[in-house]
């Protein structure tokens, strides 16, 4: 069927064949993201949920987010960690209200259905009826079957103390979901030492889902917009750089080492962001010790669709897990975290430079800024489209920052799904 047909009246007009051009009714569209929902974060694919270090012990749970939809991520006496959606198999009413928590049971207030920690229903009030006068009233039939109305459970993957999940009991197996090129920075990062959590932020950002996986597939802006990145050299387009992508295209991984030499050295005096004046009154902002680890990079910043970017900048570590709230808008959680083999001067420089970060970063409040201008103008102008062209029309690896690639890439993939 041909996707500019009457049949699919919200579906955005592409120029041509590329996606160096998006339109940007694909930012502005309920109907599509109600689509995009139920083909990126409802099937084939593997969402983020959260870290197992968040549920340490068994009956902890963290409530947690895949798509729209609430789940939550629970240890149970096994050591298992399961992923249930918030949804009770009576009324269908998002029982779990706390964002952490210990339980033996989990119990829906509205008529005290409980579930034990594998979603299994174990208790139904009144399912015998009363009896009242030597006759038992009321009750559930005869042929009710508490093993056929448990939670929904998800399918879960666990690799190197993170978590996923998937509605998709058919999904493929998560190591060819990230593929052998993204794998290896998943596994750089989370290399099965012990993680300990840090802390959290979370904001709600007025803009379209996508805008947030484009930012972090977006190495042209970090070096303009952020003066923080290019004042102090964190990131900036003279240093050494490579870009890489999934078979797909659809994940990414930006690879930077910072430039070591003077702050105004390279290009970075000629962009209006840079501030030769700029002075921090604590220099213990850029007290950056390299990591083993790292195997030279010092930051890389790593997008797995539609859900997540794992984020190593210097020694600031988190994960950034992205929270459709409709066509519009997002919630946007940082998990930050170090290691167990951590000592104390290492944690207090992770959680100095965690600062950059979150709502309020010196870095990252730009990026929610932006988004959320874009998506005004995206609103008020539907048949608009945005320029993707820095390095041509063409998609794949790079050796440099100068490029869209990275978008040109998940638009191809975003495409042959969206429009099969």
């Amino acid at each position: 069927m041909d996707p500019t047909s009457p049949c699919f009246p919200d579906q955005p007009h592409w120029a041509g064949e590329g996606t160096h051009r998006i339109p940007f009714a694909a930012y502005t569209s309920e109907a599509l993201h109600k689509r995009e929902l139920e083909r990126f974060f409802y099937r084939g694919h593997w969402c983020y949920v959260g870290l197992e270090a968040e549920v340490p012990e068994p009956g902890d749970f963290k409530r947690s987010v895949v798509g729209e939809r609430s789940v939550i991520m629970v240890r149970d006496a096994d050591g298992a960690i399961n992923v249930l959606e918030n949804v009770c198999a009576h009324r269908g009413m998002r029982f779990c209200r706390e964002r952490h928590g210990r339980r033996k049971v989990f119990v829906c207030p509205y008529h005290q259905w409980s579930y034990n920690l594998q979603g299994g229903l174990q208790g139904v009030p009144l399912r015998r009826g009363l009896r009242r006068d030597g006759v038992v009233e009321g009750g559930m039939p005869a042929d009710f079957d508490t093993a056929e109305h448990g939670l929904t459970r998800l399918k879960v993957a666990r690799r190197g103390g993170v978590v996923f999940a998937s509605f998709d009991p058919e999904v493929e197996p998560f190591e060819d979901f990230l593929g052998p090129t993204i794998l290896g920075y998943f596994d750089r990062l989370f290399d099965g030492r012990e993680l300990r959590i840090l802390g959290y932020n979370r904001q709600r950002i007025p803009g379209n889902w996508k805008l947030m996986q484009e930012n972090i597939k977006d190495p042209y802006h970090p070096g303009l917009l952020h003066t923080w990145f290019v004042t102090f050299g964190l990131w900036r387009a003279d240093n050494r750089s490579q870009l890489r992508m999934d078979a797909k295209h659809r994940h990414a991984a930006m690879i930077s080492t910072r430039n070591t030499g003077s702050g105004q050295a390279g290009q970075a005096t000629q962009v209006s962001s840079f501030k030769a004046t700029m002075q921090l009154n604590d220099p213990s902002f850029l007290d950056i010790v390299p990591e083993p680890w790292w195997g030279g990079p010092t930051a890389v910043m790593t997008t797995l669709f539609p859900s997540v970017i794992l984020q190593q900048q210097v020694n600031s570590v988190s994960t950034r897990h992205i929270q459709p709230a409709g066509h519009g808008a997002f919630d946007f959680v940082w998990t930050h975290f170090g290691f167990a083999d951590d000592d104390e001067a290492m944690t207090r420089r992770r959680l100095t430079q965690a600062n950059l970060f979150g709502p309020a970063g010196f870095v990252s409040a730009d990026d929610g800024e932006v988004i959320e201008f874009s998506q005004q103008a995206f609103e008020s102008k539907p048949s608009g489209h945005a320029l993707a062209e820095l390095g041509g029309h063409e998609v794949g690896d790079s050796e440099h920052m100068i490029t869209e690639t990275l978008i040109r890439g998940m638009y191809r993939y975003w495409r042959s799904v969206m429009e099969a």
